[in-house]
């Protein structure tokens, strides 16, 4: 995968699309994005990084590998540089970091706790950071053995228990939980060109709706503080994870609302969402997914530095092309009674949880005026407007996620 044009290769590409092209194009680019899902996940290739410091952790880390190669899964003693899985074991008191030459490599931060904290979650999301991982799993003691705790970038988290004697189902159930994680496809580049119309550089009526609308998320508190990155990581690292994750800070939830047919306003990743208010910088235009890079098209003001567009963006635009009639999104860590799921936690970024909750929109009675759950994650809501969904759920949502 790569990291997109330069800004001067995006203006002499925006200069020869017309709008015509870039409607026909984005009608390839979900033909594109389809196809691609319809192929079976590779088993793929990885390595394992670090010796497991523990006899617990070492009869863990081989009992993956094995499962990992009953699958078909290709081991290497040492990474290749396009290695597509890296189990990077570690002490817990000493976390290693593999440094991947790729975005397309998913690494699983392993280690082994000695006590089980109050919070698992909280304990040990940490760890993502400090391994640079995708995704940790951590052992800790249970009451009746130990337990593989899934932790991932979402606040995701889940245990799978160990039964004594039953060693191959443990790992089959947890090889089960990661596969379609690490096989995942990740759009998190952005490739910015300076094309947005003069009169839309000060914003619209829409992109008022969105500021106002972030206001209003706070007032519900349902925005959770950012995470506190820049305290665990030097700036090395964090150059390091943004540019892995396509992250520009660790803060959870993001709206947006629909431009014309193809292009629609977003927020941007890592702002504070009640204080939207610089286009470019705070909300930018969506204007079309590229597969050859792969990468989200963002246009932007030629006069601010653009900050990266929420890494949620591939969902939405993969909503607002198969659903014509939704006007708004907003996704929030948060939960709702009674609501149809994904039912496998994928990345947030990820062409599969696109397609994950644009068919869960698909089976409802009515997709303009939905709210679906992304599983230990949070929620996806649909609206006409971002005033209508917010009018919709005030005083609904659960702030609780349930994890399964």
């Amino acid at each position: 995968m790569g990291y997109g044009p330069t800004r001067e290769q995006s203006r002499r590409t925006t200069r020869t699309m017309t709008t015509e092209q870039k409607m026909y194009n984005q009608v390839e680019a979900l033909a594109e994005a389809l196809r691609l899902l319809s192929e079976e996940p590779e088993s793929g290739t990885f390595t394992i990084y670090g010796e497991p410091p523990t006899p617990r952790l070492r009869w863990f880390v081989e009992g993956l590998r094995q499962e990992l190669e009953r699958h078909g899964h290709i081991y290497h003693e040492q990474p290749i540089p396009d290695i597509r899985l890296v189990l990077s074991v570690f002490q817990h008191d000493r976390p290693r970091r593999y440094r991947r030459k790729a975005q397309a490599t998913f690494v699983v931060g392993i280690t082994e706790l000695p006590e089980r904290p109050a919070d698992v979650l909280s304990a040990c999301y940490p760890f993502l950071l400090y391994a640079l991982a995708n995704l940790v799993l951590i052992l800790v003691p249970g009451p009746e053995g130990p337990e593989a705790h899934f932790v991932t970038l979402e606040r995701g988290h889940y245990g799978i228990p160990y039964q004594e004697g039953e060693d191959a189902q443990f790992f089959a159930t947890i090889y089960e939980r990661l596969h379609p994680l690490a096989a995942s496809h990740l759009v998190i580049n952005n490739v910015f060109r300076t094309d947005l119309e003069p009169e839309l550089w000060n914003g619209d009526e829409i992109t008022e709706q969105i500021s106002r609308a972030g206001k209003r998320l706070e007032a519900m508190n349902l925005l959770p503080a950012p995470f506190p990155v820049h305290e665990l990581l030097s700036e090395d690292d964090l150059r390091h994870v943004k540019r892995l994750y396509g992250l520009g800070g660790l803060s959870y939830g993001n709206l947006s609302a629909r431009k014309d047919r193809h292009r629609f306003w977003m927020s941007a990743s890592g702002v504070n969402k009640a204080q939207l208010e610089v286009i470019g910088r705070d909300i930018l235009l969506v204007s079309g997914f590229d597969p050859t890079i792969p990468a989200i098209v963002l246009s932007v003001p030629p006069n601010v530095e653009p900050r990266r567009v929420s890494v949620d963006a591939i969902e939405h635009w993969m909503i607002y092309q198969q659903h014509p009639d939704i006007g708004a999104i907003v996704h929030v860590h948060a939960w709702m009674d009674g609501i149809r799921s994904t039912e496998i936690n994928y990345p947030c970024g990820t062409l599969e949880l696109a397609l994950a909750v644009s068919n869960v929109l698909a089976q409802e009675p009515d997709p303009t005026r939905a709210v679906i759950g992304l599983k230990n994650h949070g929620v996806t809501i649909t609206g006409r407007s971002m005033d209508e969904i917010l009018e919709r759920i005030d005083g609904k949502l659960i702030p609780q996620v349930p994890m399964a």
